[in-house]
């Protein structure tokens, strides 16, 4: 398999067509096509504001997608990933009762069935078995709603996708819902190098039994489609044959696969009008929707979505992925596509790529803006517009137009994009929005800007950070400015300064001049680098936020103790995790108090509840170097008369392959980690079984 040459557009356009889907049927998920047409009519275009909620929103749809593909990552890309090692993924991404699936109880939520299998030792697919759990739980509709990844990694090779939609699918279904699956990422994989949407069609169902309902059911489907092209009639027909009253349970993998055939069938190739049936026709709305947005995204490409309504100015790119590994929480589209891109072609045995050195804002797909957006405070609401452009860029193809109206003295313009949880998430309904900041104090910035040649007049242009405060609302952190003339320059370099404890929420460009004046400043890239260098405590005056900025994974987290971190744990380990995955080589410590436990420490290279470092007390009184990656390893220990409510200063570098751990500043462990070492990841406080206190959390780099 050799990807495309328009692999890295084509697979954008599948992540953009799937999030504009699941907006787009999210703020009415579960209604019936009567209530909908009653209410809502024909829904052609966002209605979240006719329903009072937000656009961009966390979804299982989105999250559970982007996330349990990540096993490709974590174990290789590997043409032989096993259902075992997908079910492991599950394990370290999800936080149990919080995260990406519907907490619905045993044997009533198909996917949290399956999470208790295997946090009780069962592995996949015994997890998601109907000889576990029944066809009722195991044929619910999960394993689709998941499934679009495994399509994107095969581009041109639909049986590999079919392969791996079996193997994700049956960590949590089976019988007919691994059918539906497969369906959806052979599609999406041939989609890829098929126009035609009869044969896309054609060569899925040849990956599925012939016998199987979801056979019959797509043949039913065409032959109505072929008689009757009434949409709104041959709905009916579905609802009648293939209803909720004839497949029960919560929601069904047979009656929503019926509705994604039916919209593509009707569609006529269209994106819109593919979404509005779809959307139109009810029950699992966001999940079908975002199928249909996918596999039409591929098929059709970004000018497929453009030739519509505008659906991705609102979205700007923004997505949440709400894990165990906060880092990776508040991200885009761009960045998204990149990571599923790297694993295509590394199933393809191609090398990686990295646009404009791996910034993490580089724009270098058409439309591509990945968060930023103008700045709508009262100084300076009106000022600026945002635009991907070709050109004006040193080592890509593309860069983002800030185009400025009319700014003057007091009258700034200003772009931002977020880097944590923003203002209008923090109260995020359903699903809560878990996530770490990307960008820390003592890591350095840098972006490169130029102004356009045809600009009338000078520009000041200047980096800055939105920082939460102790209301927890946001303040400002002014950062270098430089004096840009027509057709210049200026690479920036600034290194983020400490902020007191608070999270950075955005960052931005800031653009000003002496008089009233229009233009345009390119940003060519802005990215992060280094390692931080920075204090984890509970700020001055308090605040909200900056506990928010840890990921918590633990039972009981107290936020009125003396010390910033009081967690408790009733079973198992417990963890609360703050950090990226782009931290390698540092040095963390912190003042741990243990009580009643049956260990406790500090991590470092955390990569979600199941892959980390930690140093920790232990019973039997010893101190441990562990290693947690498929189970748990101990990679050094010693004796050390460790008490209960005694507090010692724990400390942890990482450094290569290498740990060394120290108490009260006596290095006490050293171990060398050469078996599928973890080079990176965050920190986080760790808990088995009792309590433990921590004052504030030191990071820096060695």
């Amino acid at each position: 398999m050799t990807t495309p040459s328009d692999y890295s557009e084509r697979v954008y356009a599948g992540v953009l067509g799937k999030i504009i889907g699941v907006y787009l049927g999210r703020p009415f998920e579960g209604w019936t096509y009567e209530r909908i047409t009653s209410e809502l009519g024909e829904v052609w275009y966002y209605v979240h504001e006719q329903r009072g909620a937000p656009l961009i929103v966390t979804d299982d749809d989105i999250s559970g997608t982007f996330t349990f593909l990540r096993a490709l990552q974590d174990y290789g890309a590997t043409r032989d990933l096993t259902p075992e090692q997908i079910g492991q993924t599950w394990l370290n991404y999800i936080i149990e009762d919080r995260t990406i699936l519907w907490w619905g109880g045993m044997g009533n939520s198909t996917e949290h069935t399956a999470y208790l299998r295997l946090k009780s030792g069962m592995l996949a697919p015994q997890s998601g078995a109907i000889a576990t759990n029944g066809a009722t739980v195991a044929e619910q509709i999960g394993a689709q709603i998941f499934v679009d990844g495994w399509g994107m990694v095969a581009p041109g090779d639909p049986e590999l996708a079919a392969d791996l939609a079996r193997r994700a699918a049956s960590v949590s279904h089976d019988g007919e819902a691994i059918y539906g699956a497969q369906v959806v990422a052979a599609m999406e994989a041939q989609a890829f190098v098929e126009p035609d949407l009869d044969r896309l069609i054609n060569c899925a169902v040849s990956f599925i039994p012939r016998d199987s309902v979801i056979y019959r059911l797509i043949s039913d489907l065409r032959e109505w489609r072929a008689q009757e092209p009434d949409w709104r009639r041959n709905r009916e027909k579905i609802a009648a044959r293939y209803g909720y009253d004839r497949y029960i349970g919560n929601c069904h993998m047979v009656p929503n696969h019926a509705l994604i055939i039916h919209a593509l069938l009707h569609g006529e190739d269209d994106f819109q009008k593919s979404l509005m049936i779809v959307n139109t026709s009810g029950w699992d709305t966001d999940c079908n929707s975002g199928n249909v947005g996918c596999i039409l995204g591929i098929k059709n490409g970004l000018a497929g979505i453009d030739a519509g309504p505008d659906y991705r100015t609102p979205v700007a790119d923004r997505m949440y992925l709400p894990t165990a590994d906060g880092g990776r929480a508040v991200t885009d589209a761009l960045t998204e596509t990149y990571h599923v891109v790297n694993m295509g072609r590394a199933l393809a045995g191609e090398q990686p790529v990295a646009p404009k050195g791996g910034a993490r804002f580089h724009f270098e797909l058409p439309g591509s803006v990945q968060g930023w957006m103008p700045d709508t405070s009262p100084e300076a609401a009106g000022t600026l517009s945002i635009e991907n452009v070709q050109g004006h860029s040193r080592e890509g193809a593309r860069s983002l137009a800030l185009r400025y109206r009319r700014i003057a003295p007091g009258r700034p313009a200003r772009g931002t994009t977020a880097t944590f949880i923003p203002p209008e998430a923090k109260d995020m309904p359903g699903y809560g929005l878990y996530a770490s900041p990307t960008l820390y104090p003592g890591q350095t910035l840098r972006a490169r800007v130029e102004a356009d040649p045809g600009n009338a007049t000078p520009v000041e242009c200047a980096l800055f950070l939105h920082v939460y405060d102790v209301g927890d609302e946001i303040a400002t952190v002014c950062g270098p400015a430089a004096q840009l003339l027509p057709g210049v320059e200026h690479v920036f370099e600034w290194q983020a300064p400490g902020t007191g404890g608070q999270p950075v929420a955005r960052v931005g460009i800031e653009l000003s001049a002496a008089s009233a004046s229009d233009g345009t400043v390119y940003l060519d890239y802005l990215g992060c680098e280094g390692q931080p260098d920075v204090v984890l405590g509970r700020p001055q005056g308090g605040g909200e936020m900056w506990r928010r900025a840890w990921v918590d994974g633990v039972d009981h987290l107290d936020r009125w103790g003396e010390q910033p971190y009081r967690i408790s744990q009733d079973s198992g380990t417990g963890m609360l995790i703050q950090g990226t995955r782009e931290w390698t080589d540092y040095e963390t410590s912190a003042r741990l108090t243990p009580h009643l436990c049956r260990s406790a420490g500090l991590g470092a290279r955390v990569q979600g509840m199941r892959r980390y470092y930690a140093l920790l007390f232990a019973s039997g009184g010893v101190i441990r170097l562990v290693k947690a990656l498929d189970g748990e390893k101990v990679l050094a220990q010693v004796p050390f008369s460790w008490r209960f409510d005694a507090s010692y200063e724990v400390t942890l570098r990482v450094q290569g392959n290498r740990l060394q751990g120290s108490i009260d500043g006596e290095p006490l462990l050293n171990a060398e980690d050469s078996d599928r070492p973890l080079l990176s990841g965050g920190v986080a406080l760790v808990c088995e079984e009792g309590r433990l206190e921590s004052g504030a959390v030191r990071v820096s780099s060695i």
